[in-house]
């Protein structure tokens, strides 16, 4: 590679990534009045969310069934296999459960929301909000990017619960772990911020995810 073709790819980086800057700015310009309309930003997070539900589930379920399998052939090296229920929660709720959730997220909702907003696009429909003096950015962006960060931290959530349930039942039903110890050293190892942890990712992967889906759409 050249050193004009280097600089080429450089300039063209730092372009995109000034557009990416622009759109976020004029989108949060937006945010605002579109939580003026609770209506359409609950149906966009059922768009983004709830139709999502089944793979999260799913995801999660063999996730934790996995870690619990793993956890505890790990463990049982070590004689401590009581502390599978501590492993499963804290590499679920800060790891995880946000990571396997933004890629799920991105891979189904995210490329559905590009799709949407690009047929929009191809078939001027935009052009003609902005004819009737709408504005797309208010009325379709910026509804659908809320959306998309909201149901984030709920598909999350959910990830980690079925996670630790699929942890479960490995763990207790197939391996034998007391089920009391199981979830009393889950109790004991998981704190606040463990939980914030997992909540500040899930919003920060929320965020891009739903900006790059609206942007490249």
């Amino acid at each position: 590679m050249s050193n004009g073709d280097r600089d080429g790819l450089i300039v063209e980086g730092i372009r995109r990534l000034g557009s990416v800057v622009i759109f976020l700015a004029r989108l949060l310009a937006q945010c605002a009045p579109a939580l003026g309309r609770p209506w359409l930003l609950v149906h966009q997070v059922y768009n983004a969310g709830a139709r999502s539900l089944i793979i999260i589930m799913l995801s999660g379920l063999f996730v934790g069934m996995v870690l619990g399998l793993q956890g505890y052939d790990l463990l049982h090296r070590f004689g401590s296999v009581e502390a599978l229920g501590s492993a499963a929660a804290l590499g679920l709720l800060k790891e995880l459960a946000p990571v396997m959730t933004a890629l799920l997220f991105a891979g189904r909702a995210g490329t559905a929301l590009t799709s949407e907003i690009g047929l929009m696009r191809a078939t001027d429909q935009l052009t003609a909000m902005e004819i009737m003096a709408v504005d797309p950015m208010r009325y379709v962006a910026a509804p659908r990017f809320l959306g998309g960060v909201i149901a984030m931290p709920l598909l999350t959530a959910i990830f980690s619960v079925v996670g630790l349930y699929g942890a479960q039942l490995i763990g207790v039903q197939l391996m034998g772990v007391d089920r009391g110890v199981f979830w009393s050293q889950m109790q004991d190892s998981v704190e606040l911020r463990n939980v914030t942890e997992g909540v500040v990712k899930s919003l920060v992967f929320g965020t891009a995810c739903s900006l790059i889906a609206v942007h490249e759409g």
